[in-house]
């Protein structure tokens, strides 16, 4: 077996020490041209330039375009690189040339009412962003200590939501569902009614045709005007859908750092997942839970984590984000580690929707984490008791459903087959209605006080006291 090469040896560390003086100095390295020298599918390996993980390199096409690469990974000499566009006109031995510049985004109120591609640049044949103040892409995590709790109610105009998995201000929460079963118009809902100062949407590699909808069915006029879209569709590239991922939490930090309350709404952390996935499998990291690798466990809480509430004299990110539980499993790897990471779940059932209810929320495996924090203890003893009779009834409905259950052979199976039809109008909601925190909250306690008043009473014993 042949050993290192001594002059290639010796050539690397003479770069190396010629670096290191240069950085001393304060002088920044020359941009060295290197050369492509191999490409597999998205993937391109280029030698002969330095550039650090995160970096930027330009591609010279045949024609002369110059093509934006990420660096993703290195191995010896070589460095790996993916495209943030369309690879068309590259040949072998093209010139790579390493951009010295911080990945940065142009901010501002200018971004109001606009829809972005994954680089920040505006599609919607607007005037072009007049934006002065840039942010870095990738944002800078807060001190853990330094963010204000959850202690503010957040109204989304969902009655199902507000009365029985109350939101906070700051909050991060995710939207579970399989394909098909509403997760997007749900979205949509929380979009146009939620009570917050900016909205940021990201629209990550879902289909094209749903970005120009959710712009004019789900926010209007009206909405689009506080709002702020970033659309990275299915077709583009893994390294654009990751980014417009980016983009979307460092607008919003931006507008929290302002003293902005921020709805951020993420449709959808899966297919942010995914892209990481390609990208990893095409560097060569090793697949492990499901075929996804394990950086994609890793950028996920810090993906999340850039929203929530700020320090003191800051705004807040309220972030909702969808998870596709790919075939209805909700123990997917995505699945299960979104659940883990975010304050809370809104799970949407099929079975619910396939009957005609919207939303479709499951109200078992739903859970909010900051509930305890934010409700009163009125609405905490009805959120329990409107459980206690939810489950009951879903735990009998086979026996229900083929007339097998006895009228009286439960009090408490009565009273939730009594309760049943009003229990599904409280949950049905349509689309184009809103329902306000404190209305919703009523009506639920109306629902379960009018049940109260429908219970038999106690015999009055001698002397009017009920025994």
């Amino acid at each position: 077996m042949a050993g290192p090469d001594p002059d290639r040896t010796a050539h690397t560390q003479r770069r190396l020490a010629a670096y290191v003086e240069r950085a001393r100095e304060g002088v920044p390295p020359p941009a060295v041209e290197g050369s492509l020298r191999r490409t597999v599918g998205l993937t391109m390996e280029a030698e002969g330039c330095e550039a650090p993980v995160g970096g930027r390199c330009d591609i010279v096409a045949l024609d002369g375009r110059r093509i934006e690469t990420e660096v993703v990974g290195f191995a010896g000499e070589r460095l790996y690189l993916m495209p943030a566009g369309d690879m068309r006109g590259i040949v072998p031995n093209a010139r790579v040339i390493p951009v010295a510049a911080v990945r940065d985004v142009r901010v501002g109120d200018e971004l109001l009412g606009r829809v972005l591609n994954g680089c920040g640049e505006p599609i919607d044949d607007g005037p072009p962003l007049g934006c002065a103040d840039r942010v870095p892409l990738f944002g800078a995590p807060i001190n853990p200590l330094k963010r204000l709790p959850i202690s503010e109610p957040l109204d989304v105009g969902v009655r199902s939501i507000n009365a029985l998995l109350p939101l906070g201000r700051g909050q991060r929460m995710g939207l579970f569902a399989g394909s098909g079963v509403g997760k997007s118009q749900l979205l949509g809902m929380m979009t146009r009614y939620t009570d917050a100062d900016v909205i940021v949407v990201g629209l990550i590699g879902e289909r094209g045709r749903e970005v120009r909808e959710f712009v004019d069915l789900a926010l209007g006029a009206e909405g689009l005007s506080r709002s702020v879209v970033v659309a990275t569709p299915a077709d583009d590239t893994p390294l654009m859908r990751m980014h417009g991922a980016w983009l979307s939490c460092a607008i919003a930090e931006y507008f929290r750092d302002r003293g902005r309350h921020v709805l951020l709404l993420m449709d959808s952390l899966t297919r942010f997942a995914q892209a990481q996935r390609e990208i990893a499998l095409a560097i060569g990291e090793p697949p492990a839970t499901k075929g996804y690798p394990p950086s994609v466990f890793a950028r996920l809480p810090q993906l999340v984590e850039r929203a929530g509430n700020g320090a003191a004299g800051q705004g807040s990110i309220t972030g909702i984000y969808t998870v596709l539980a790919e075939g209805d499993d909700h123990n997917d790897p995505v699945v299960d580690a979104s659940r883990a990471i975010l304050d809370g779940h809104i799970v949407l059932a099929r079975e619910l929707a396939d009957t005609g209810l919207y939303p479709a929320v499951n109200v078992e495996s739903s859970v909010s984490r900051a509930m305890q924090a934010i409700a009163g203890e009125e609405q905490k003893r009805l959120i329990t008791r409107f459980r206690q009779v939810y489950s009951i009834y879903r735990q009998n409905l086979d026996l229900i459903a083929v007339g097998a259950y006895q009228k009286g052979s439960d009090a408490r199976v009565d009273e939730a087959v009594a309760l049943w039809p009003r229990i599904v109008e409280f949950l049905r909601q349509p689309q184009d209605v809103s329902e306000s925190y404190g209305d919703s909250v009523s009506a639920l306690a109306g629902l379960l006080s009018l049940n109260d008043r429908q219970q038999p009473q106690p015999a009055a014993a001698p002397g009017g006291d009920a025994r």
